[in-house]
Parts: C-alpha cells; structure tokens; sequence
C-alpha cells in the first residue's frame, strides 16, 4: 500500500501524464485538473518564495557590482536637494523608522515584490502551462505574442516611473519653500515608489489591448480613429487617477507615453486592418461582415418547356413508357 501522503504532494511524478507529449488532446478528468492546478501552483508558490528571499537579500548587498536594492529606492528621494529632506548625518540619505520591526517588514514587501518580477518568467510559465491544454495552435501563439509584449510594456512603465519619481517628489516638497523641510518615513516612501512603478507599468498595457481587440476583430481602425479624441482624453484622466502623487509632472508624463503609445497602436491597427481588407477582395468577400448571413435566392425557378408545352421532365418519362 502507497503512502498516503504521497497524494497531498504537489511535485509528484505521475505529473507527466498531463504534458502535450502523452496528452496531445488536452482531454482530463476533473481530479487531474486539480492535481495539476496544485503542481503549478505549488511551483510559482516556490518561485515567489525563493525570489522573495532573493530581494530581501540584495535590499542590503551588492550584486555582480550593482548597487544595493536600498540604494535603487533611495535614489529618487537622494536626488531631492539637501535643503529638503532630513540628514541627521551629513552626507548621508535616510529615510525614518518610527516602528521597530517597520525596516524588517519593509524589506520583506520590497523582497517579495522585487522576487516576483525576477522570477516572472517561472510563474507566467506556470500559468501558461496551465491554461494552454486547452488551447488550439493559433490561440497559442496568439495568446504568447500576448504575454510578451505585456511584460516589455510593464517593464517600460516602471522604467519610466523610476525616472519621474525624482521630478515628481521635487514639485510636491516644493511648496514650502525653505519653511519645511522632508523627513518622509521608510513605509510611506516606500510604498509611494511600488505604487508609482505598478500603476505606470499596468497604464501600458491599455495600448497593447486595444491592439489585441483589432486583431480579434472587435475594435477596427475606423472606430478607433472616429474616438480618437474620447480615448486621449480617457487616457488623461486614468494618467490623473494611476498617478499616486498627484503631481501634474508625473500625470502628464504618463498622459503623453500613453498618448504615444496609443498613436503607435492606431498604426498597427491601421496596417492590420488594410492587409485583412486585401485579403478578402482577392477571396471576393469585399464588404461582407463576418457575422452577415449570406443572401440566397428564395425564387422559384422557370421549367424548361418543350414545344409541346409538357416540361422536359415530363415527356421523358412519358417516352421511356
């Protein structure tokens, strides 16, 4: 008799039964679904885990000659002028600790946050793996260039976030003139930085949907161009609401990626939309909707009569008797 907890383990080896090689069709039953739901989750689980443990690490070690991921987050609050935020060493940027494990938990949010875009390639795979059964061969590839192009786009919004934070921060501490000076805590800071960095990069994947709609036949370039000044003006308003500093800097850094961004999809939705047009006059369906029904002739049609006035049906039959 097995060991009973053998069926609680989520890395079991009978796993591979659910691969493409010995499941081309993707068919299970529903307890093999759950058992491969928990493998897979059971694996991103580890890979959080492991990369969670990795950031918290690096939050106070150099890595392969990079600086500290401290002295990364620190960077945009550092490039305030001196004259603004409390140095109570001089030369020295700190932020203020005013709870005694507040650095410990701050460190481990950085950590797990840091570890699970490292480790995204783990997780994502995961999820893929998971949904992708069930898949057809186009639907695949479609739903890949998906999830590539979603993870460039996030990473290229929190790029640019980490880059706004110093000008955004500089405006908002500005007011006071040389009445007030900044002495921001380690929990508000930092959770102000991973705000920024999640709403810029998750703001960039609204041009990449659209995309996504043209290609499946939703959305066309005729109405996304008709809307063209509804959605710049949407894309300002969620570029006031994403940014968490509410500084006009930040808003309308992102207000104006955003605006490019959708112009560089209203292009490919123009070009894809032109090739698809081609397409069908050379198939001779110029014109015809996809949902149209197609136009039958509901006309009885004209008997061919003879000169005797019986059709020809008719006198064929009467001859062979």
């Amino acid at each position: 008799m097995g060991n009973p907890l053998r069926r609680l383990n989520p890395f079991r080896s009978d796993r591979r039964r659910w691969g493409r090689r010995h499941n081309p069709d993707g068919t299970m039953t529903l307890v093999d679904h759950l058992y491969e739901l928990r493998y897979r989750l059971g694996v991103a689980m580890t890979a959080l885990v492991i990369g969670g443990a990795f950031g918290f690490w690096w939050f106070s070690n150099t890595l392969f000659g990079l600086p500290t991921l401290g002295d990364i987050l620190l960077g945009p609050y550092c490039a305030l002028p001196a004259n603004m935020r409390f140095s109570p060493h001089p030369g020295e940027c700190q932020l203020l600790q005013t709870k005694p494990f507040e650095v410990f938990m701050l460190r481990l949010k950085v950590g797990i946050s840091v570890g699970a875009v490292l480790f995204s390639p783990v997780w994502l795979y995961q999820l893929w793996a998971f949904i992708t059964p069930g898949l057809k061969d186009n639907e695949r590839k479609f739903a890949s260039t998906f999830v590539g192009f979603a993870s460039v786009l996030f990473v290229a919004g929190a790029v640019l976030a980490y880059f706004v934070v110093p000008q955004g921060l500089t405006f908002m501490v500005g007011f006071g003139g040389n009445a007030f000076f900044t002495a921001l805590t380690g929990d508000e800071y930092i959770s102000f930085v991973l705000l920024m960095l999640f709403m810029f990069g998750a703001s960039f994947e609204m041009p990449l949907v659209l995309v996504m709609l043209n290609r499946a036949g939703i959305l066309s370039y005729a109405k996304l161009r008709s809307w063209w000044r509804g959605f710049v003006f949407a894309l300002f308003v969620v570029a006031a609401v994403a940014t968490p500093g509410q500084d006009p800097i930040s808003m309308l850094a992102l207000a104006a990626a955003l605006c490019l961004l959708f112009g560089i999809a209203l292009v490919l939705c123009r070009s894809h939309d032109r090739s698809k047009a081609k397409q069908q006059q050379e198939l001779g369906l110029e014109g015809v909707g996809l949902d149209e029904a197609s136009k039958i002739d509901h006309r009885p049609s004209e008997l061919d009569v003879t000169a005797s006035g019986a059709p020809a049906g008719q006198r064929a039959n009467d001859d062979a008797t």
